[in-house]
């Protein structure tokens, strides 16, 4: 039961920025609904993963594709453009934390000095969030590499 109100709380505070973000790239009001739905299914799908073990960047991998196949039925449905709905439903998962904490490591190194500990540090973070943002790209791009081929895919 602490689980789904983690999860409800997860949906809650992920559709927030969706929605902010939104707002940023001009999105037309009667689609705001839906890029709140989609960051809220997404975040809260990637925790979902998480709480059974996956690892961070397949369960980001995972959802991203998963807010793209459903940001394409979306589009379909309203006649829109996919990005429309599923760049705003990323935005919650974009790995702030972790960039965050690589910068302030590239600072302290400026500041103290060499240490093999910031060095290690910095470096863990940055490629974290570079694994991560990769994953939401892919994972944002899986259903126009498959939908919109010219080409059968094999």
């Amino acid at each position: 039961m602490d689980f789904l109100w983690v999860l409800l709380d997860d949906m809650i505070f992920a559709a927030i920025p969706a929605v902010g973000f939104a707002l940023i790239f001009n999105v037309p009001p009667k689609a705001l609904i839906y890029c709140a739905i989609l960051g809220a299914i997404g975040h809260s799908f990637r925790t979902t993963l998480l709480h059974f073990d996956v690892s961070f960047g397949l369960a980001t991998l995972c959802a991203s594709a998963l807010i793209g196949f459903i940001g394409v039925h979306i589009s379909q449905r309203f006649l829109a453009h996919p990005k429309v709905f599923t760049v705003a439903g990323i935005i919650p998962m974009i790995p702030g934390v972790y960039a965050y904490k690589a910068m302030i490591a590239v600072v302290q190194i400026n500041n103290q000095g060499y240490s093999p500990e910031l060095y290690e540090q910095m470096i863990n973070n940055f490629i974290k969030t570079g694994f991560i943002i990769g994953a939401l790209v892919f994972g944002l791009a899986l259903p126009r590499l498959l939908f919109y081929r010219n080409k059968p895919v094999i």
